[in-house]
Parts: C-alpha cells; structure tokens; sequence
C-alpha cells in the first residue's frame, strides 16, 4: 500500500515539476556576440501539457513571449510566425512577441509543431536578425478510453473441460501515449460471468474457472470484459465488449429407450423387407455423438427379423427377414441393444454407452393362398401311354386354420394343344392325345389351385412332363447310297459300306443288324457283313452289255424290344475301269456304237448336226418373210394420199401401165423411179404414199 500511494504522489508531482522547467512565462533572446543578432537557429522546446486548455488555465494561453534586445521598447520591431499552425493554431504578438493558442490541441492528431519565428523592422518588414526555430511538442493527458476494435467476440470450448482451458484471448487499444506515463497501460477484467469464465489482468486471456460445465445444463454463457487505463487505477478511463462461449458437445451421455417395452403386430401374408415398427434411444448428445447402431442380441425371432438403423432419425427400423406362419408360431420376443458409434475414451468411465428394450411381436392370421406339397414337379410317361392314363398327381392345401376345398385347373396358355386334363378334385394329370418322343421330348405346363371358398386365393405350381422313348421307329439308310462296280473287279471286294439311323433314343444306344432277304441269302453275286453293314462282290467279270445295274435289298434290323425292321435297297452300277480300278464311265456307250467311236468325235458330229439344221431353219425363215405381201399400218395416211387417174386400165394384159412390184416392196419407196410410158403428170412423187388398186380401178391423173 504505501508502494502505491508513493507511485500515485509521483505521477501527480512529475508534470508539474516538468511544466516549471520548460515554460518560463518569457523566453530572453540573449544576443550570441557583441552586435546583438540572435543565434542562426535558436531551437527552443515548448512542451505543452494537455490537450485543450491547460497551459491558458496555467499562465492564460500564454505559452511563450519573443523578445530581442536590439533596441527594448521599439515600436520599430515587430514579430512574425511561421509553420505548422502559425495563424491557425498559434498566434503571436507581433508588438510584445507573445504566443498564444487559439484552439484545442490534440496529441491523438498531432504530436508536435515546427515554428520559425523572426523580429523585421515595422516599416520595412526587413530581418533584424536570422529566423529562430521553435518544436513544441504537445504533452499527453489521459482523455482517450480503452476500445475493443474486433467486439463483440464468439468463442467455443468443449464442455466437461478441466479447470483453467484457455477459451480465447480479446485484446483493446488505447490512443492515448504508451511511452508517457499509465494512460495506455491497460488493465483487464471480467465485469459479468463470473464464476465461471476468468481473465488474465495484462494478456487478456480468457479461461475456465470452473471444471466439467455441462452443454446439456447450459450451453451459451454471455461473459462482460472491461478494459480499463491507468493501469486500472481510480480515475482512468475503462472500454468493454462482450464475449460470447458455447460449449461445444462431446459424447458424455449413453443413449437411452424411451420405453423398455414395445408391442408391435403384423399378418402373416406380409412381403418380406417390410418394415414391421421403429424403436427409438435418445441420446442428449448432438451430431455424430448421438448416433448409434441397433442390434436384435437375443430373442425366438432373431432368424426371421433383423433391425436396421436410419441415420437420419436416429432409430431402429424391425424388417421381416423370412415369411411367417400363423399357424406356426403367433408370437416373438426380441431383445434389442442401441450403442453410441463415436465413444469418447475420456469418458469410458461414465458407461457403458448403450441401452437394452424388448421387443414383442404378435403375428396376425390372414387367408393364405394354397400351398402345394412341392414347389416343382416332374414326371415322366412313355409314348406309347394309352389316351386317359393317369401320368402323375400333384397335391395342395389350404394352411388357414379354416381350410377351405382346393381345386386344380391347367393353364391351358401352357398347354395350347391340349394335350393333359386334370382332375379338379384330386389332381391327378391324365393323357388327352398321343405323344410322340421324336416330336418333343419335354412339355412343361403350369398347375393352377383355388380355394373354393375364396376364388382370389390362387397359387400355381410348374409341371415338367418327360416323354419316354419306346422302339417305335424302323431303322433306315443314313443316305441314299448308289455304289460302282468295276467290270474287271476281284471277287471279295468291298463295294460299299452303308450305315443306318433310328429316330429311337435307347438307353443303351443303338445296335443294328444287317442282312439280305431270305430269298437272297444264295446271291451268286454279292453278299452282306451282318454286322459292319459291307456289300462283297462274290465272283469276277462283270459285264455292262449284260446288265448294268443291279438292285440289292438290304434288311436293317435294331436291338429294341421288340426288334423293328425295315428294308433298304443299294443300287449297284457296272462301270468300266482302268488297270488301276479308277472309274472312268460308267453309261451303255460300248454296245450302242459297235464301230468304236470315242466320245469326242460323237460330240462333234452333234455338234455339226446342229450347226446344219440352225441354217435351214433360219434361211426358210428369210424366204418366207420376203414373200408376204406389204402391210399398211396407218389406217390415217391411206385416206389422205388417195390418187385420182381417169386412163382405163389395159386389164389383166396391161404390164406397162403400172408396177405392182413397188407396191409390193414398201422398202422401194424411197429409191422410187418413174415407169417410162406413164404421162409425166401420172408419175407419183416418192412422197406420196402407195396404196393397192383393182384392176378395173381408174386413176385421174391431176395436174
């Protein structure tokens, strides 16, 4: 305490022993040599202390008085002022050389001033001595407040934090001189929020002053910080601001069910992944602190339900995993755990960060469609099944307590041909027509059942059908086969080898016998491998002249029960050969032309028989174009080119009079020549048309 009044005595007293120093009320311009001329450059140093009016209240705005001593109390020196402020701030008196202030100083706008002032002769304003220089520099006093140029302030601190967190740091400014004095030494508290934010008094930091504030208690804390100049003693001037905190969240609290109990119902007939009910766990967290996964830990229906979580409701959504059966089971209990997501190792002692509900479910009857006792069928009948016979059964029933009669139908959009009926009643599926395995082997249908008492009721059932083979089919030849036989061949010899195929399908596959007819079986010529299906030839010297080709009947016979039979035939053509046994011709040439022409040179005698008969044809065919008679086509120029002539005709005697081969020959129109002995005004013009005449007919000739 006496440390602080020693420090308070000695801020009041230093001004004032300061101002006594440096403002003498006069300041005596003492002359630097004998011819009394003031210094170059007197620098004198005002300091003016305050900012208004203080130095007027002291000495009555008198600052400072100029005086020289050339000659004391002449009226013929006057004084003048120049430079920062002269006439506008300071003023001078040009007759005694005192300064004056005419307005308010401000140390916060302007520390200090350059002044030159110089005594002139009063009538000629020439220099009596050399300017002299003045510095006044303006003092500071305490008359700016603290201000908090970046308030109001927002800050976050985790809550549950431990006593003493830094929260955040505010800071103020002060316009007054920080080099001069406290007036911008500030000094920082805390005016509202207490107990439970404090504040550093010099650095202005912020922090906790009380551990473990809770967001879910309160959650925003406005806090009043005052700064405050002097260094916080009595009299200095204070700013504030305010500061608001909130407490961000953290995972401190388990999630909790509303209820410890939920009842939920649903039917029986409901479509798997339906959601059956929602349970809820509150959490007071927020954000990623409040999410938490579900879980189904225990329960009779852990199989049929399964739980899954909405991230936006923050629940648990029960779906239906498998189809339920009333009649089965009516109920299930289910025990379901909700756990936090995010936990928080920090506060790992507060837990366990989970909650437990159960969960009851009643299934509900409803009228189920009927349920057949496979869900696939598959029978199989032989093809040769008389019309009616039974082929298989299928069953249904009804699984509602009521159980209600089922009868069966075929979707006939399955079977277009009707090929099967059932029995309404009993199910059983008989045969309506014929089958054939080679035609199809698979017929798949489709089953319908209905419940009597409710016709909406209605399942269906697939049925594959499965036609059996039985040995229905004769083998035959794979091909028609047509072997050669060289006249000149060895006995023995292989002619041709034949194969067979049976539209059958045996188990065991397929197994053929080959033989010659009974009648046949002493063929001098050929003979038969039984089982390899090779034709032999049994003696040599063949002849085409004799017969050339021979028909040898094969019987085919397969393995079936009963064994079926057919009977094939192999042409066998005689062929001429060379040495080597190649095929060279295999026709009747040798004994139609005995004289033993080739075949080349029949060819061309053919060939020359054409050519002949070609030109007879087309020479009769000249002959008798040329002798038709001429044709007139247009009917128009016939009437318009008629020649009137008045001469009688010499009558059949009369060669000269006209030629009647022009009129014959339309070509010789163009090269037209005139008949000699016809007068000259008869003679018709080539551009005229000819036309046919009687004989008796007349002709006027015209000019």
């Amino acid at each position: 305490m006496p440390e602080r009044l020693a420090e308070m005595l000695l801020d009041l007293w230093t001004p004032l022993i300061i101002l006594w120093i440096a403002l003498p009320p006069c300041i005596y311009m003492a002359p630097m040599n004998q011819s009394h001329v003031l210094t170059d450059s007197l620098a004198v140093l005002l300091s003016l202390w305050g900012d208004d009016t203080a130095i007027l209240w002291v000495w009555e705005g008198l600052f400072s008085c100029l005086h020289t001593d050339l000659d004391p109390g002449s009226k013929k020196i006057k004084y003048i002022l120049s430079g920062d402020g002269a006439g506008t701030i300071f003023q001078i008196n040009d007759v005694t050389g005192d300064i004056h202030a005419i307005k308010r100083l401000d140390r916060e706008e302007k520390a200090e001033y350059t002044l030159t002032a110089q005594a002139v002769d009063w009538e000629t304003n020439k220099p009596l001595e050399p300017p002299s220089e003045f510095i006044i520099k303006v003092q500071d006093i305490n008359d700016n407040a603290p201000e908090f140029l970046n308030g109001p302030y927002h800050a976050t601190v985790p809550e549950m934090s431990i006593l003493g967190t830094s929260v955040t740091n505010v800071t103020a400014t002060d316009a007054d001189d920080p080099v001069y004095g406290n007036s911008a030494k500030l000094v920082y508290s805390i005016l509202e929020g207490q107990p439970y934010f404090s504040i550093e008094p010099e650095t202005a930091i912020i922090k906790t002053a009380l551990p473990n504030m809770d967001r879910e208690a309160k959650e925003e804390y406005l806090v009043v910080i005052q700064a405050k100049d002097m260094g916080g003693h009595s009299g200095g001037l204070s700013g504030t601001t305010t500061l608001t905190v909130t407490l961000t969240d953290v995972n401190d609290n388990p999630p909790k069910f509303a209820q410890s109990l939920y009842h939920f119902s649903v039917p029986e007939d409901v479509v798997l992944g339906t959601a059956i009910g929602r349970v809820k766990a509150n959490d007071q967290d927020v954000g990623e602190n409040a999410q938490s996964s579900y879980d189904i830990i225990d329960g009779d229906g852990t199989a049929l339900f399964e739980i899954t979580s909405d991230a936006q409701a923050q629940d648990g959504i029960i779906r239906l995993r498998k189809p339920l059966d009333f009649e089965t089971k009516k109920s299930y209990t289910l025990k379901v755990e909700a756990a936090n997501v995010h936990i928080d190792p920090r506060f790992s002692s507060r837990g366990p960060f989970k909650d437990t509900a159960t969960v009851k479910i009643v299934v509900e009857d409803a009228d189920e469609p009927p349920v057949f006792s496979s869900p696939t069928y598959l029978l199989e009948v032989h093809e040769n099944a008389a019309l009616n016979s039974v082929i298989g059964q299928v069953t249904a029933r009804d699984p509602d307590i009521t159980s209600s009669p089922i009868r069966f139908s075929i979707d006939r959009h399955t079977d277009l041909e009707r090929q099967f009926n059932i029995n309404a009643d009993d199910g059983k599926i008989t045969l309506a027509t014929p089958l054939d395995r080679e035609l199809s082997v698979w017929h798949n249908i489709t089953i319908i059942a209905t419940e009597i008492r409710n016709h909406s009721q209605i399942s269906r059932v697939p049925v594959a059908i499965k036609v059996l083979d039985v040995n229905d089919n004769a083998p035959e030849f794979a091909s028609e086969y047509e072997a050669f036989l060289c006249e000149n061949g060895k006995p023995g010899q292989v002619i041709q080898t034949v194969s067979a195929m049976d539209k059958d399908d045996p188990k065991n596959g397929h197994y053929f016998l080959y033989s010659l007819l009974p009648e046949m079986v002493n063929n001098p010529n050929f003979t038969i491998k039984k089982n390899e299906g090779k034709c032999i030839s049994f003696h040599n010297g063949f002849n085409r002249q004799k017969q050339e080709v021979y028909l040898l009947p094969i019987i085919i016979s397969d393995s079936g029960n009963p064994p079926l039979s057919s009977t094939s035939t192999l042409t066998i053509r005689v062929c001429g050969c060379s040495n080597d046994g190649v095929v060279q011709s295999c026709n009747v040439e040798a004994y139609v032309l005995p004289i033993g022409l080739s075949m080349g040179a029949l060819i061309a005698i053919l060939a020359c028989i054409i050519l002949l008969l070609v030109i007879v044809v087309l020479f009769v065919t000249l002959r008798r174009h040329k002798n038709e008679p001429l044709i007139i086509k247009d009917d128009e120029d016939v009437r318009e080119n008629i020649i009137r002539y008045d001469d009688e005709g010499g009558g059949e005697e009369d060669t000269e009079a006209f030629d009647i081969a022009t009129l014959q020959n339309p070509d010789g129109i163009n090269g037209f020549l005139p008949r000699w002995g016809l007068p000259t005004q008869c003679r018709i013009p080539p551009s005229l048309h000819l036309i046919y005449f009687h004989k008796d007919t007349k002709i006027n000739c015209i000019p």
